[in-house]
């Protein structure tokens, strides 16, 4: 269980006097509210204020958010109020706490009725991030106290956390909140899958555990060699739900599963990463299609890295992913690593939101009918996401069994509409082919060509092509 004394340690080692005064304040005035109360689990409440306010120092998260953290609770389960929070800790951390107050009205019961709450949390999001990461760091805690929850609460509060907090951690970069949120979900929501899928790696999680290692020694002594500063060097799990659902892609069978433990490497310098791959490629024989440069063109979440899968000297396949310190802090926290940039406006509400928050935005305020919202918000967030490429190397993001029509339709109405046919890698394609993550996609357009075909509409994935379709033929 964490105290305020394990807060204050990560506090004092990363923020300056005056901001661990704040915290100390905001703790003792959260205390005072909690005072006698109790969780299930029968700890004191306070303990869970504490626990959310840590896991944002460990993003490490301005200080307004992580006063928000220990006040989170405050108004709603205590006798003081809004007003009290605004006159001991000013309006920025006020509203904070009703912006995540906000969201914990409506019971989950299944996606589709969902609708309002979903619509909630992106207006809070758009107008402050910081709102949305706050609700994270406080839902890891929970997860992590599940099992003191009656058990009909303890599956809708899994099933929310896998199909709902999950997925928006995954689009805000967020990958290790992430995985710890879908590996907390699985299995409360899966548990016949969740046990089958720790039966069948079991064993390999033990011998690879040993040969990572070895490899791990041998990676360190040769580019120390080559005079490569090394900042960090460690092996990395596979979050296990990620690895269940890789495996239903795979056939079940685990032997395709290359990346169970990957060997991750941090550099001080981008050069060094570049110049650590080519030393490690010379050593050992890299997968042909395995090497991805992330750094040079990033995944439109930010995500910046080089992953190689390379033959080593145990005859087995190893990836590896080589980053920079601030490239490895991005993607552990994806948008809350930019907190300290908040007064350029990443976080404030004068910060240029994500292109995905945009689209959001748009189909809130374009879709009113709850049934459809869900659809769009299924189809266009919450499915896995593939990265595919224009001719001139900039990043596309698209869902999982998306066509060249999706893509076209997103670069725009016009290339949709006008489109006769795709080249996906050079190689001449179906306009119906499935887009992989890594393809390089270019459309080609026949200015003549005045309206889209209506068999597109059964060709294309998402439901912004559906809708741009569908709106061209009715105006034929």
């Amino acid at each position: 269980m964490l105290t305020f004394e394990d807060l204050k340690k990560i506090l004092t080692l990363n923020y300056r006097e005056e901001d661990v005064k704040l915290i100390v304040k905001a703790f003792h005035f959260a205390s005072e509210a909690h005072k006698g109360q109790k969780r299930r689990t029968g700890e004191d409440y306070i303990y869970h204020a504490i626990a959310t306010a840590y896991n944002l120092a460990q993003m490490k998260m301005d200080i307004a958010s992580i006063a928000a953290g220990l006040l989170h609770d405050v108004p709603e389960d205590t006798d003081f109020t809004f007003e009290d929070l605004k006159s001991n800790f000013g309006s920025e951390i006020h509203n904070l706490v009703k912006g995540v107050t906000k969201l914990g009205t409506l019971k989950y019961r299944g996606m589709e009725r969902y609708a309002e709450n979903l619509r909630k949390m992106f207006l809070a999001m758009s107008q402050d991030l910081r709102v949305i990461i706050i609700k994270l760091a406080d839902r890891i805690h929970n997860m992590e106290t599940l099992d003191g929850v009656r058990p009909e609460k303890r599956l809708r509060i899994a099933q929310e956390t896998l199909e709902i907090y999950a997925p928006l951690a995954n689009r805000l970069g967020m990958f290790r909140i992430k995985n710890q949120l879908e590996d907390l979900a699985f299995p409360y929501v899966y548990p016949e899958e969740y046990k089958w899928t720790m039966s069948l790696i079991a064993d390999r999680l033990k011998s690879e555990a040993k040969y990572i290692e070895e490899i791990k020694k041998l990676t360190q002594k040769e580019l120390t060699k080559h005079n490569i500063e090394i900042n960090s060097i460690r092996g990395r799990v596979k979050g296990i739900y990620s690895l269940y659902k890789k495996l239903l892609r795979k056939g079940k069978d685990v032997n395709k599963i290359y990346d169970l433990i990957a060997l991750r490497i941090v550099l001080k310098e981008v050069a060094d990463c570049y110049s650590a791959m080519g030393i490690l490629h010379k050593k050992w024989t890299p997968l042909k299609g395995r090497v991805k440069d992330y750094i040079a063109q990033p995944k439109p979440n930010g995500y910046k890295s080089l992953h190689t899968s390379v033959f080593t000297d145990f005859s087995k396949i190893v990836e590896i992913q080589i980053r920079t310190v601030e490239m490895d802090e991005e993607a552990e926290y994806g948008v809350a690593a930019h907190s300290k940039y908040k007064e350029v406006g990443m976080l404030g509400k004068g910060k240029k939101q994500l292109k995905w928050l945009d689209h959001l935005m748009e189909i809130q305020k374009t879709i009113t009918d709850n049934t459809e919202f869900i659809k769009h918000i299924k189809n266009d967030l919450f499915l896995d996401q593939i990265f595919v490429f224009t001719p001139k190397g900039d990043v596309v993001e698209l869902p999982e069994n998306a066509t060249p029509l999706d893509f076209a339709y997103y670069i725009h109405s016009d290339i949709g509409s006008k489109c006769v046919g795709a080249k996906i890698n050079n190689q001449m394609t179906s306009l119906e082919t499935k887009l992989k993550s890594g393809d390089v996609v270019e459309i080609i357009t026949d200015k003549n060509r005045k309206q889209p075909n209506a068999d597109w509409l059964h060709m294309v994935a998402t439901n912004m092509a559906k809708n741009k379709i569908r709106s061209q033929l009715n105006k034929k």
